[in-house]
Formats: structure tokens, C-alpha cells, sequence
């Protein structure tokens, strides 16, 4: 609902926090623009009812990027995203380190992956009412290999054998509807419903200028959609414009924060400033 900067279909949420209900979660695909035009949520509600202007042109805060995107054939039809897997875990903690924290070297990387991939296993709990789901973009035509992890006895009842595929998923994106990283609202701090929020954007350094990223935030909208979510969010670090012009391009609009306003945002290197992102989700 993430790492240090890296280009935009990689690696560039620059933050990540653990909650009371969750283990793993959200490092946020950070990206923004110098100067980036900033609107209030007020505004992109009421633009998304005015029609688009002659001419074919829509409307500013009209968001129509998943439906022409529609239209167009897929950049990587060998890409086919879809729900994580147990066997894809270790994968999706290589992904997300490797991203997010690429500077990082042995032994303290391997201990990184360790912790992401035991905090995966138990990070899809969440509150009562919430969804949360982790997508992967898998590569069809990656050579179908795997390796066996063992725990216990063999001779013990307990005596678990695990399977993990290697070399297949792409990229990786986390999306729910927990709103830890939304204001609370009310005198009683209540959490917000009905948005879907996304984080832990990344995508392999070898897939990435294949369109792997649009098609997981495309997926991560059908998800919003289907749990009945009205809109979605997101955290983009404020210098990476590559990736803020992905979120733009999908509908995404700079909300601004009042100022004083402590709004809750991903923590995860000093310094490290945030544009707070929100579109409408169309009803088809």
C-alpha cells in the first residue's frame, strides 16, 4: 500500500511500516515531480462528474486512463498477473529488497529477505471488514524451476516440505483496504472505509519498460472495484518523477495536506518527502 529511489517499474516506495495487524506492509511507491500541481479531494469529486470537453479531450480529474488502456494490446503478453502464492514468497521478498533496498549487501541482504519472506507468510491478516492481497506479475515464458524448502523430522508428524518457484514473478504490488496510512476520521479516530490503498510497488530491474507496473496498478483497481471501494490511494516519494507520471497517467491526482495537518505516511529513510495520491474508481 517499498526502498530508496530507484527508477519506476522497479523499486521505489521509500518506506515501510508494520501495524499491530500485519507484519508486512506497506512500502509505498514513492514518485513526484518538483513542482507537481496539487488538487483537493473536493475538487477531483467534482470533476469526475463534468463531461469531457469537444473534442474527445476529458476533463481535468476525469479519470479515464484504465478504460482507453482497454483498447490497447498488452505491452508483455507473456505477463500475467494474478494473487500470490505460497511458493512465490521468497520471490516476492527478493523482489521487494532488491528494489527497495538495493545498497544492501551480505550478510545483512540475505537476513532482509529472510525477515520479508517469514513476514509475508504472516502478513494477510487483517482487521475485521478489511482486504488486503498481494499481486504478482508472473512471466509465463520463464523456465519453470523450483526449490524445496524442509522443516522438522522427516520422521516427525510434524515434518513440512515446502515448494518455492524461482525466476518467474516480474513484479510485485500490494494493495487493501486497512488505511493505515489514511487520516483517521471523527472525534474517534475512526478508520476510513471504502479506499483502497496501494503500496509495495516493484518490478524487477531486468522486466522493467515493459508496462509490468501499469498492469498491476490496473489489477490492483479491478481488486478496489470488486471489494467496492469508491476511490484509492497512494504515497509516491516526492523525487521520483518517473514514477508519479505512471500515477498521473492512470488517473491519480496530488491531494494536497492542510497545513499543520499530521497525516499518517510510510517511514523509511530520513528525509524522504511524499506526494499523497488519490483517483476515483469508475464503477466499470
Amino acid at each position: 500500500m517499498r526502498g530508496c529511489r530507484p527508477a519506476p517499474c522497479g523499486a521505489a516506495p521509500a518506506s515501510m511500516a508494520r501495524s499491530s495487524s500485519s507484519a508486512f506492509h506497506a512500502m509505498i511507491w514513492p514518485a513526484a515531480v518538483n513542482n507537481p500541481t496539487r488538487i483537493g479531494l473536493p475538487s477531483v469529486r467534482a470533476s469526475h462528474r463534468r463531461p469531457p470537453r469537444a473534442g474527445g479531450r476529458a476533463t481535468a480529474g476525469v479519470c479515464y486512463a484504465s478504460q482507453a488502456v482497454d483498447l490497447l494490446p498488452a505491452l508483455c503478453p507473456e505477463i500475467v498477473v494474478r494473487d500470490a502464492r505460497l511458493e512465490d514468497c521468497w520471490e516476492v521478498a527478493d523482489t521487494h529488497c532488491g528494489s527497495f533496498f538495493p545498497g544492501y549487501k551480505f550478510p545483512l541482504d540475505l537476513v532482509l529477505r529472510i525477515d520479508r519472506y517469514i513476514a509475508l507468510l504472516s502478513g494477510f491478516t487483517v482487521p475485521p471488514g478489511c482486504m488486503r492481497t498481494c499481486l504478482v506479475a508472473v512471466n509465463s515464458n520463464s523456465v519453470d524451476s523450483s526449490f524445496d524448502v524442509e522443516c522438522g523430522d522427516p520422521r516427525d508428524a510434524g515434518f513440512q516440505k515446502y515448494s518455492l518457484s524461482r525466476g518467474s514473478v516480474a513484479g510485485i504490488l500490494t494493495v487493501d483496504t486497512v488505511a493505515d496510512y489514511l487520516p483517521r476520521r471523527g472525534p474517534m479516530k475512526q478508520r476510513r472505509t471504502g479506499i483502497a490503498y496501494i503500496a509495495n510497488v516493484a518490478v524487477r530491474k531486468e522486466e522493467r519498460r515493459k508496462g509490468i507496473a501499469k498492469m498491476l496498478v490496473q489489477e490492483a483497481e479491478a481488486r478496489a472495484r470488486s471489494w467496492g471501494c469508491r476511490s484509492m490511494a497512494l504515497h509516491c516519494d516526492v523525487n521520483n518523477i518517473a514514477a508519479l507520471r505512471l500515477y498521473k497517467n492512470q488517473g491519480f491526482k496530488c491531494i494536497s495536506v492542510p497545513e499543520g495537518a499530521r497525516w499518517p505516511e510510510p517511514k523509511i529513510a530520513k528525509g524522504v518527502q511524499y506526494s499523497f495520491m488519490m483517483k476515483l474508481v469508475p464503477k466499470t
